[in-house]
């Protein structure tokens, strides 16, 4: 299936903007991509991190708009350098280059056409890192299929369970319906994780559940699921990270951390789920400062 950007429906909004003549969608996207920051990434799970950092680039734009949204800077606001396909290939050169583990795309879904050619004469040159597909879960399968090639580790969310949620969080009322599909190809294309001789991640799923206070109910609605559709050996990383930052400080609700008492819960359920390979965040006030992008600088550097 082709994606022109003459006629834009790589996610599942399906816009139809001509974003080669200067029109914008939803996600405001045009025509070249925009990166806000790149570097090694030392933050993500550790098959994904490793010791040597992730070689991490994020994207501009995005195609949800989380009222708590901690890069709302870029991914809203649309901060980030307008750059040629040429200096995106250059940067996936130099972070290979850096000796980073692969590189991370973070929020690829509006660049898609753009990262593959970017990748491509690498790839033929035998430049080469395993790519990390990192996601919203807000995905067209069709669109991932196009660009399977991008993806040979997915980092995807599943943040919902209840579409009036996802409506009043993140402005997706079909979100559950998506991610749950995306997510269902990605294991059947990727399957369980793989890791080499380091323990680094070559291929495979990793599933990312969000605590929201007041909904962790969700959370272990979406944990059930994963196990009773994907099975126990899926990969699932639980995250108690929220932080109400931006809208979310004046939305009831939404406005406050979660609590320790009612994540409790929720890690004693990963374990009796029996899920195999996974990881769980602590919940407190610390972890969930150290977590906030909303003060990383923009251009080249590390991220710890």
């Amino acid at each position: 299936m082709d994606f022109p950007l003459e006629h834009c429906e790589l996610c599942p909004r399906r816009c139809g903007v001509d974003r080669l003549h200067g029109r914008v969608g939803y996600c405001g996207s045009g025509a070249l991509p925009r990166v806000f920051r790149w570097g090694p990434h030392f933050g993500e799970e550790p098959p994904i991190s490793g010791t040597r950092g992730s070689g991490t680039l994020f994207f501009s734009h995005c195609t949800m708009r989380c009222v708590y949204c901690q890069n709302a800077k870029w991914s809203s606001g649309g901060a980030g350098e307008d750059i040629p396909v040429s200096e995106l290939r250059a940067r996936m050169r130099a972070l290979a280059a850096e000796g980073c583990h692969n590189w991370n795309l973070v929020s690829p879904t509006p660049w898609l056409p753009q990262i593959a050619e970017a990748a491509g004469p690498l790839l033929a040159e035998g430049v080469r890192l395993p790519f990390v597909y990192n996601t919203s879960g807000y995905e067209r399968v069709e669109t991932l299929e196009a660009f399977a090639g991008l993806a040979d580790v997915a980092l995807a969310d599943l943040r919902y369970a209840r579409e009036a949620t996802a409506a009043a969080g993140s402005g997706t009322p079909d979100y559950v319906g998506a991610a749950r599909r995306a997510i269902r190809w990605f294991w059947d294309r990727l399957g369980p994780l793989e890791l080499d001789g380091e323990g680094i991640a070559r291929r495979g799923l990793i599933v990312r559940v969000l605590a929201l206070p007041g909904r962790v109910d969700e959370a272990a609605e979406s944990l059930t699921w994963l196990r009773n559709a994907l099975g126990t050996g899926v990969a699932v990383s639980v995250m108690a990270q929220y932080n109400p930052v931006g809208r979310a400080r004046t939305l009831p609700g939404w406005d406050r951390r979660l609590r320790a008492e009612e994540f409790e819960p929720l890690v004693d359920l990963v374990g009796d789920l029996g899920f195999e390979t996974g990881w769980v965040q602590q919940c407190g006030e610390e972890t969930a400062e150290r977590m906030l992008g909303q003060d990383m600088a923009a251009g080249y550097g590390a991220v710890r």
